[in-house]
């Protein structure tokens, strides 16, 4: 008897710091006005989550394996079994290989893609979790906008047409977030021809204050005239440290040298987390 009062006591205690962590937590976000933006650190891969100041969660890309787990739970509360949006860029295993995990443990609401197959067991997995968790499933396409809420939305710049028959790298998800006059910009694994594509038709907008650096710095990406249209204050690399691809490459830190922009990677900072207040971008130290 006396064990069971005990076991009780223990139930009713643990349902009492579960309530008031969630309280808390909703006080916070009634109050909040900034928008977080975290470059997991994920390995050899991308993973990248927002909160907006309304509280909206996104991911984009997933990485591989089990590593964005581990960093999703140092980014969100540890009862929040929720995300709203997850974008997959493209269907390479480095940036959706941790999904079915992601998919596992949290209740998504709404999932985007470019609409491009994958032919490996990482993109079959993905779509077997998106059936799964009956997720709504999308393809996005130029002018698409995705209201993240609070004054935060992200924008599509490309695909622009089907990507159907394109190399999964070319097809890459090209998105703008924007809060207030702050705005980051995130390329996937996008090469250089799809980068001065879009300096054709998107030059005078791309202009943004962090770069999310194309295909983990590989000189592959990053063409100069590009990186001198974005103009960010930050570049982000997002790769592996001592990875056995030699990311990032020195042609392109060369290249964000000439043009004075700092670089963080989280090869060597590990997970990078930014806050903007709408008008200013800070780093969370």
């Amino acid at each position: 008897m006396q064990s069971a009062r005990n076991h009780i006591r223990l139930v009713a205690l643990f349902a009492l710091i579960i309530g008031n962590g969630l309280i808390w937590h909703a006080v916070i976000q009634a109050e909040k006005t900034e928008m977080t933006v975290a470059f997991l650190d994920v390995g050899q891969g991308d993973a990248i989550f927002i909160e907006s100041p309304s509280g909206n969660q996104m991911l984009i890309d997933g990485g591989k394996g089990t590593a964005v787990l581990k960093e999703l739970g140092n980014v969100m509360p540890f009862y929040d079994r929720s995300i709203d949006v997850v974008i997959a860029t493209h269907p390479d295993e480095d940036h959706i290989g941790g999904f079915p995990e992601v998919f596992e443990r949290f209740d998504i609401a709404s999932f985007f893609e470019p609409g491009i197959a994958g032919e490996t067991g990482a993109a079959e997995a993905l779509v077997s979790s998106v059936q799964s968790e009956n997720a709504q499933a999308y393809e996005v396409r130029r002018g698409d906008r995705i209201n993240l809420g609070g004054g935060a939305y992200i924008d599509i710049l490309f695909p622009d047409h089907d990507p159907r028959g394109l190399e999964t790298n070319d097809a890459s998800i090209v998105a703008r977030l924007t809060y207030g006059d702050t705005s980051f910009l995130f390329t996937g694994d996008s090469p250089e021809k799809i980068e001065r594509y879009l300096l054709g038709i998107d030059h005078d907008s791309l202009d943004s204050d962090v770069l999310k650096v194309g295909h983990h710095g590989s000189k592959t990406s990053s063409d100069e005239a590009f990186l001198a249209a974005v103009s960010p204050d930050y570049a982000i690399i997002s790769a592996g440290k001592d990875n056995r691809y030699g990311h990032p490459h020195k042609e392109v830190i060369d290249a964000l040298a000439a043009l004075s922009i700092p670089v963080l990677g989280t090869y060597e900072e590990g997970t990078i987390i930014m806050e903007s207040d709408g008008a200013n971008i800070r780093l969370r130290q």
